[in-house]
This record gives structure tokens, C-alpha cells and sequence, in this order.
């Protein structure tokens, strides 16, 4: 189940939208995560939300360390994703 980078784009924003309660229109892949008030549990959730979707597990501690702005959340969703995908 391959799926095309901007409709990853696309679903990926609209999850972080829902589970981080945040208005999709506020949402742009420059856009801080802390100026979108997301918090760590949103942050579990949105996780959850990918993990649950795309099979991709994504570890909370190690891997968003250098998360900042929504695209370094996007890059990092859509390698596991298709890593995930690959194996």
C-alpha cells in the first residue's frame, strides 16, 4: 500500500490538525510545534494516530529530539513510513 509523498503530505497535516487540536489552517510545514501549542501528549497521540495508520512506530524519545517545526515531524513520519513500507 504505497502512498504518493503529497497525499502522505496532506493526510499527515490533517492528523497533526486533529490530534493536536490545532485548526488545519494554522498548520504549514514552517510552522513551530510550540507556536501551535501542541503538547507531549499530543505528540503521543499523533504518534499513535501514524503508528495505527501506516504500521510506521515512531519512538517518542529518541526520534523527536530534533523535531522543531511541522515538516522535520513531516520528514521523519514520512521516512518511517516508508521504511515501514519497504520491509
Amino acid at each position: 500500500m504505497s502512498t504518493d509523498r503529497e497525499t502522505l503530505t496532506k493526510d499527515l497535516m490533517e492528523m497533526v490538525a486533529q490530534e493536536g487540536m490545532v485548526d488545519i489552517s494554522e498548520i504549514s510545514p514552517d510552522k513551530r510545534l510550540e507556536d501551535l501549542d501542541i503538547q507531549s501528549a499530543d505528540f503521543v497521540m499523533i504518534l499513535m494516530a501514524i503508528e495505527e495508520k501506516w504500521g510506521a512506530y515512531i519512538s517518542v524519545d529518541n526520534e523527536l529530539t530534533d523535531v522543531e517545526t511541522v515538516q522535520d515531524l513531516l520528514n521523519l513520519a514520512i521516512s518511517k513510513i516508508e521504511e515501514h513500507q519497504a520491509a
